[in-house]
C-alpha cells in the first residue's frame, strides 16, 4: 500500500493509473497500427497482434526499471527488521505484474466483445505464457536491481538496452516470416518464446510458432538465482536510516 500510494498518489484517478497507463500505451500504438495497415504478412488481426506484443513487452520490460536504484529512497523502511530487501522489490515487481495483467485482460475483454479480435483459442496456454513472461521480468528485475547497488553504470547501460531490446522482443514481428539465420539469433533472446507461446495459445492454428518452453525455463532460473544470490549479497551490506 505504501508502494502504491508513492507512486500514483491520491489525486486524479490515483491507483487507477495502474493498469490506466499501460492501457493508454497498448491502446495508442494499436491504434498507430490499425490506421497505418501495417502488414504482417498472415492474415492474423492487427488489433489482436499489437495486444500480444505490447502487453507482454509492458509486463517484463518495466520491472528492471522500477527495481534499479529501488533500495536507496526506501532505506527508512529497513529500519524494522523484518523489513528485507527483497521485501522492497517483491512490492515493486508486483504493482508491475498486476497492472500490466489487468490492462491486458481489460483489454482482451473489451476488445472481445465489440468484436473487434476472437477470444483466445486455448486460455490455458495463454496463461502459462503470461506467468513465463512474468517470470522472465522478475528475474532480470531482480538481478538488475540488485547490480544497479554496486554499480551505477547498470543503471545507464539498462535505458538504452532496453530500447533496444523492444523491438528485438518479438512484439512487432513473428518469427516465423523471418529468414532462417534471423529466427535462429532472436531465438536466443527467451522473452521471443514467451511471446510466441502467448501467440500460439491467442491465435491457435493460425499462427505458426516457434519457441521453447525448456530454454526459456533454464534462462529464467539462472537469472532467478543470479538474481537472488546478488540480492542477499546486497542486503547483507545495506545500512538502514
Amino acid at each position: 500500500m505504501r508502494e502504491v500510494l508513492t507512486r500514483f498518489g491520491r489525486h486524479n484517478i490515483g491507483f487507477l493509473w495502474l493498469f490506466v497507463e499501460p492501457m493508454l500505451f497498448t491502446l495508442g500504438v494499436t491504434a498507430l497500427w490499425s490506421i497505418a495497415g501495417a502488414g504482417l504478412g498472415s492474415n492474423l488481426p492487427i488489433v489482436a497482434f499489437a495486444i500480444t506484443g505490447y502487453s507482454s513487452v509492458l509486463l517484463w520490460r518495466n520491472m528492471p526499471s522500477r527495481c534499479i536504484s529501488a533500495i536507496t529512497p526506501n532505506l527508512a523502511l529497513m529500519y524494522h527488521r523484518h523489513v528485507k530487501v527483497v521485501d522492497i522489490f517483491a512490492a515493486r515487481l508486483l504493482l508491475e505484474a498486476a497492472g500490466a495483467t489487468i490492462s491486458f485482460v481489460v483489454l482482451g475483454l473489451v476488445f472481445s466483445a465489440i468484436g473487434w479480435i476472437n477470444p483466445p483459442e486455448d486460455i490455458g496456454m495463454v496463461l502459462f505464457a503470461w506467468f513465463m513472461l512474468a517470470w522472465f521480468g522478475f528475474s532480470l528485475a531482480v538481478l538488475m536491481g540488485a547490480l544497479s547497488e554496486q554499480s551505477e553504470v547498470i543503471e545507464k547501460l539498462w535505458h538504452p538496452a532496453s530500447y533496444l531490446l523492444f523491438p528485438l522482443s518479438g512484439a512487432a514481428y513473428m518469427v516465423d516470416a523471418l529468414p532462417k539465420a534471423a529466427q535462429d539469433l532472436v531465438l536466443l533472446l527467451p522473452m521471443v518464446h514467451g511471446v510466441e507461446l502467448l501467440r500460439e495459445g491467442y491465435f491457435g492454428s493460425t499462427f505458426k510458432a516457434h519457441y521453447s518452453i525448456g530454454y526459456m525455463t533454464v534462462c529464467c532460473a539462472t537469472l532467478s538465482l543470479l538474481g537472488l544470490a546478488k540480492l542477499r549479497e546486497v542486503g547483507r551490506k545495506v545500512m538502514p536510516e
